[in-house]
């Protein structure tokens, strides 16, 4: 299982960094910033393999905030394997905007111990996830409060979720909307950057 994507070889003991785009993106959208956020990282950015009207994602939808779930188990057992193909001996990091960051969130909530370090870019995850154990995981969540896409009370239950999980959890949320704002990137500069104690 395999996607056309972008590849960076990274340094060795590096961190595997998993760069996951929004509807409409690609391999491309974050490529250069994962670059810059980890400069020694291996990074993975691949393309999603649905096409929405001739934009790019990772899961079919029904609807605006409407998941067909039967392929998003699909999509994640693809990502799940996709990462495991790099068996990449030291930490795993990812994140993800929009269609990316449900991914991505989806992906972790299936197989927990995939990730190292996940930072969710304007996620939603309309359905209640299982209960699993996420201790020691670092996750950071960020969202508009006038998000059309995301609604606030949503992503308050993600963050409510993900804290019970026992993941450490850490969020940014502006008076915007689903757009990305300075302070998500410098706070997934700090996630990804942050130096690993014992």
């Amino acid at each position: 299982m395999t996607y056309a994507a972008r590849l960076h070889e990274g340094e060795e003991g590096a961190p595997l960094l998993l760069v996951l785009h929004s509807t409409g993106g690609d391999e491309n959208q974050f490529f250069e910033l994962a670059r810059a956020l980890v400069p020694k990282a291996a990074v993975v950015a691949p393309r999603g393999d649905v096409s929405e009207f001739g934009a790019a994602r990772f899961f079919k939808r029904t609807s605006e905030g409407v998941y067909d779930m039967a392929d998003l188990e699909r999509a994640v057992k693809k990502m799940a394997s996709y990462v495991r193909s790099f068996d990449h001996p030291g930490p795993v990091y990812a994140f993800g905007y929009s269609n990316g960051a449900n991914t991505l969130a989806a992906t972790q909530m299936a197989h927990p111990n995939l990730f190292d370090r996940v930072g969710l870019l304007h996620p939603l995850i309309p359905w209640e996830p299982e209960p699993v154990d996420l201790t020691g995981k670092s996750v950071l969540v960020s969202a508009g409060r006038r998000d059309r896409i995301t609604p606030w009370r949503d992503s308050e239950r993600l963050l409510a979720w993900y804290q019970a999980q026992g993941a450490s959890v850490s969020s940014v949320v502006h008076d915007g909307g689903h757009e990305l704002r300075q302070e998500e990137i410098s706070a997934l500069k700090g996630l990804l950057s942050a130096r690993v104690t014992a």
